[in-house]
């Protein structure tokens, strides 16, 4: 069988920066498993998930448009140290969760001056090219609960 819409996929993969030093990987876990079709992953490792069948291992580079976005100069903010009540040490890198128009927003710390934090609205991997291996290691077609729920249940049931 092969990965079309409304199948399930499970996969096994690394993904790489553009100098191959490793961002995620499901080694020593179990494999990835999303429902194809409904944007679990991103569109660009969807694209080359379909017509692929258990057993393929492959190379997918997925350009940040097809990926986490590009990176939007407007989501790097400068905002009062005050605006951070409760926390006594900021350091770059940290990771909060704020409100913007668009509602939820996760933001990470970039630099700290005095009173002064910037931040950034961008996921951590806007910009830049994620380089995928693969390893293609089950497909079946989803079955009518999980196409009513949009996502893959689990083999020990799953509830709402």
């Amino acid at each position: 069988m092969q990965i079309a819409p409304n199948s399930v996929a499970a996969f096994h993969y690394t993904l790489t920066d553009d100098q191959g030093l490793v961002i995620d990987s499901s080694e020593g876990r179990e494999p990835l498993t999303y429902l194809h079709g409904s944007g679990q992953i991103v569109p660009g490792l969807e694209k080359q998930m379909e017509g692929r069948a258990i057993g393929d291992k492959f190379d997918a580079d997925v350009p940040p448009e097809e990926g986490y976005g590009v990176h939007h100069a407007e989501l790097m903010q400068e905002v009062p140290r005050e605006a951070f009540q409760g926390v006594e040490d900021i350091q770059p890198g940290m990771q909060f969760q704020g409100r913007g128009p668009q509602g939820e927003i996760n933001v990470t710390v970039t630099r700290v001056e005095a009173d002064k934090v910037f931040i950034d609205g961008n996921h951590p991997l806007a910009g830049k090219t994620l380089h995928f291996t693969i390893e293609v290691t089950d497909v079946r077609m989803a079955n009518e609960e999980e196409l009513a729920h949009g996502h893959v249940h689990g083999a020990g049931g799953h509830h709402h």
